[in-house]
């Protein structure tokens, strides 16, 4: 399908035609047969330029399309207050037809982003812009029409925020890794990535492959937008940081994934162009701003070599965090799960494996009691053990690789204790509630999610 205006041809062939999905969303045919273009003539021509791309931006297709990928994830409003509810009272099509008027005109201007902070594992904060939802959806048309072009372009080392992969191959791959003999282990952190990416160089990265002026004009913007947030007194203040340091991304923002692994795109070439990867035998594998460097051999070069690179593109090193690990004598964390030495019950031979983390377990346990509080005894049962099921599945469904049995059966334990404590306040009961509320009762009449199975020919009731 030839796409107007672009530079893609009658000839590009639609070898790349992809069920682009958001949960149920399912992508319009005509928006896919677009991203399919695109991603062909990216893929197919390395050095093309794409000159025509801001039509496609407030096309009828993309530009709903994207309203309804934002809706679905929800949210909450921007600094103009502006809700989903609203927009649905005002009506979808008007509202629509008058932001593609606006784009259109070229009278679109980016409103602030509220600044809103949410607590980290390590206790301090990390701060998320809330763009307003107008700016969220052409955000969103935008990665549609981009991401299909830039995914032609990231590395093989790059997991996150990519269609066909996931975090979970990013840790199978440095299982991987380890068994192949890449036993030395660069443990990277870097000091707010998100909020230290150079403007000027990740606009270079983007011109690289897009001419059109106005599509890198509303990706400054976006960048350059100010950020609101409470003052001391609970007033509204607003700042406006990136623009004046020329670096940082809003992490919240739908563009921001895309533009984040754009940047680090830069770091994997540089690493390969560099001959750090043949001279350490040294592998990254990178999600987002974590990454690990598995060597066969002289890691502690191969950090020197990080160092100067991120050194060249304006990023910082976290040293607090950073280290070299020698495996299987030492273990690491990567996305949630720790690569250790194991060992076999019955021959006691070692092996290399990876388990859920004590921090993931123990974020786990958090909103296990998070969701069974006394003050949420107002809810039906039935109510709390399907807000702790979709939980328990969500997590069980990400950590399943490696060691896991131990780590389930720590939830199923703690899960059932704070579901029987809830059931006790809630009914008034004093006693523990094993008689009251036996695991017949938790699992069979309830229906509470149990990760690790019941051995055939044994029941909740003579458990």
């Amino acid at each position: 399908m030839p796409v107007e205006g672009s530079g893609l041809g009658s000839g590009v062939t639609q070898d790349v035609v992809r069920d682009w999905r958001l949960g149920n969303l399912t992508t319009p045919e005509s928006v896919q047969e677009l991203r399919s273009a695109l991603h062909a003539k990216a893929k197919g021509s390395p050095s093309f330029r794409f000159y025509a791309l801001y039509d496609k931006v407030y096309r009828a297709d993309v530009l709903g399309h994207a309203y309804e990928r934002c809706r679905a994830k929800a949210g909450a409003a921007g600094v103009d207050g502006e809700r989903f509810e609203d927009i649905q009272g005002y009506g979808v099509e008007r509202w629509l037809s008058e932001l593609t008027q606006e784009l259109k005109k070229k009278r679109y201007r980016a409103e602030a982003i509220k600044r809103v902070y949410i607590p980290k594992a390590d206790g301090k904060m990390r701060p998320l812009g809330i763009p307003t939802i107008r700016d969220r959806v052409v955000q969103t048309a935008m990665v549609l029409v981009l991401e299909p072009i830039f995914e032609a372009d990231l590395q093989s080392e790059q997991y996150a925020y990519r269609v066909d992969h996931t975090a979970l191959e990013a840790v199978e791959q440095v299982r991987k890794l380890l068994k192949s003999g890449h036993r030395e282990v660069v443990d990277a952190d870097l000091s707010e990535y998100f909020e230290t990416i150079p403007h000027a160089e990740l606009m270079q990265s983007i011109a690289r492959r897009v001419s059109d002026g106005t599509v890198l004009h509303l990706i400054k913007m976006w960048l350059e937008a100010a950020v609101e947030e409470e003052d001391e007194r609970g007033g509204k203040k607003r700042t406006t940081v990136n623009r004046q340091q020329q670096r940082g991304i809003p992490q919240g923002a739908p563009i921001s994934p895309l533009l984040s692994n754009l940047y680090m795109r830069r770091f994997v070439l540089g690493w390969r162009k560099l001959g750090y990867a043949k001279r350490f035998g040294a592998q990254i594998v990178n999600y987002a701003d974590d990454l690990v460097i598995c060597c066969q051999g002289e890691a502690q070069q191969a950090l020197q070599g990080l160092r100067r690179l991120m050194e060249r593109l304006k990023l910082t090193v976290n040293e607090k965090k950073t280290r070299v690990c020698q495996t299987p004598q030492e273990s690491f964390d990567f996305l949630g799960y720790t690569y250790e030495r194991c060992y076999w019950p019955r021959t006691g031979r070692a092996y290399q494996s990876v388990r859920p983390s004590k921090k993931s377990l123990r974020r786990m346990l958090g909103a296990i009691r998070a969701e069974t509080d006394r003050r949420s005894t107002r809810r039906r049962a039935e109510e709390v053990v399907e807000r702790l099921n979709r939980k328990l599945q969500g997590w069980a469904n990400y950590f399943r690789l490696g060691t896991v049995n131990k780590a389930y059966r720590t939830i199923d334990t703690y899960t059932a204790y704070r579901l029987r404590r809830w059931l006790c306040e809630k009914h008034k009961v004093r006693a523990a509630g094993h008689t009251r509320f036996p695991r017949d009762y938790l699992y069979n009449r309830l229906k509470l999610h149990r990760l690790v199975p019941q051995p055939r020919g044994s029941s909740c009731a003579k458990a």
